[in-house]
């Protein structure tokens, strides 16, 4: 079953909840396809239907119709098989107070079967910056370091693909840093991860391709780039050497003017900012520092979901 092209294929998958006689579509005809070795960010709002969607990986939640595949293995036809081929690191930091994280780690990798010869424990806490609390009671541990563990009782079985519901909640920036930089390595060794999170920084740190979902349903995907060029807007500020009356032809910028500092909005698809830079010598507007910015997946994410919201 290794000759595929994509570790996790979705097609019209939906799922119904009923919460307190309300009907919940968590999930509506979804469809994704996750290309094998990429890092996939799966982004959406809480409650679009992202936590639902990795439980049907995991086989925690029954889809009602569609069709799923992990590593071309069909979940319905091959429940079994399809879970040895995934590690799925939950949100909630369920871990058993009363073990140490080398035991923990071990426990896991029996339950998959793993030889005692094959298990990777010291290596896996190593790489997660654990070694020192390896026999250390889990209840002792920091959030961070249990989140850490997490992501280490996903790895015992060696899994082709690791999923990652938000990674780095609760978790300080250094050691943030760290997990982007250990699911980087991962991936550089063939491994297919897919990361829910909310952080946008993260996404755009890591993923090569993207899927934004809200109410269920897919809004848009696409590689990282392809979806930052959504946002033509650019933002440029100019130091101005004195203070300056703004001539018309800027207006078309919408132009702020604090301290002799001057703010300009532009199309980067209609103008470029040498033709910014024209108008100001022209008018004899002299400036010491140009600064510029870009619109960042921050800007899309806002841009796609309230552009889908029913509710606006």
């Amino acid at each position: 079953m290794s000759d595929y092209k994509f570790s996790i294929e979705a097609e019209n998958v939906n799922k119904i909840f009923l919460k307190k006689s309300q009907r919940v579509d968590a999930l509506i005809d979804f469809n994704i396809k996750i290309e094998k070795g990429t890092i996939h960010g799966l982004l959406g709002p809480n409650g679009a239907g992202k936590s639902t969607f990795i439980n049907i990986l995991g086989g925690l939640v029954k889809k009602d119709s569609g069709n799923v595949k992990i590593c071309g293995i069909d979940i319905d036809k091959d429940i079994k098989s399809s879970k040895f081929k995934i590690g799925i690191v939950p949100q909630e930091l369920n871990i058993d107070p009363f073990f140490s994280p080398a035991e923990l780690l071990e426990l896991q990798a029996g339950l998959y079967g793993v030889p005692k010869r094959k298990r990777k424990t010291d290596e896996i806490l190593e790489n997660l910056k654990l070694t020192d609390q390896r026999n250390a009671y889990a209840r002792t541990l920091s959030g961070g370091m249990r989140r850490r563990l997490l992501i280490g009782k996903a790895l015992v079985h060696d899994p082709e693909i690791i999923v990652l519901d938000e990674p780095t909640a609760g978790v300080d920036i250094d050691i943030r840093t760290s997990v982007w930089n250990y699911i980087k390595s991962i991936s550089k060794l063939g491994k297919t991860i897919c990361l829910t999170t909310h952080y946008l920084e993260e996404a755009e740190n890591l993923c090569d391709n993207i899927t934004i979902i809200n109410y269920g349903k897919k809004i848009i995907e696409g590689s990282k780039n392809e979806l930052l060029r959504i946002i033509s807007t650019k933002s440029a500020s100019f130091v101005l050497t004195k203070d300056i009356k703004l001539p018309s032809e800027l207006k078309e910028f919408k132009p702020i003017l604090n301290n002799n500092i001057l703010k300009l909005s532009y199309d980067k698809n209609q103008t470029n900012l040498k033709k910014i830079i024209d108008i100001l010598i022209k008018n004899k507007i002299e400036f010491i520092e140009i600064n510029t910015i870009e619109g960042d997946l921050e800007d899309v994410f806002i841009k796609v979901v309230n552009s889908n919201d029913p509710s606006n």
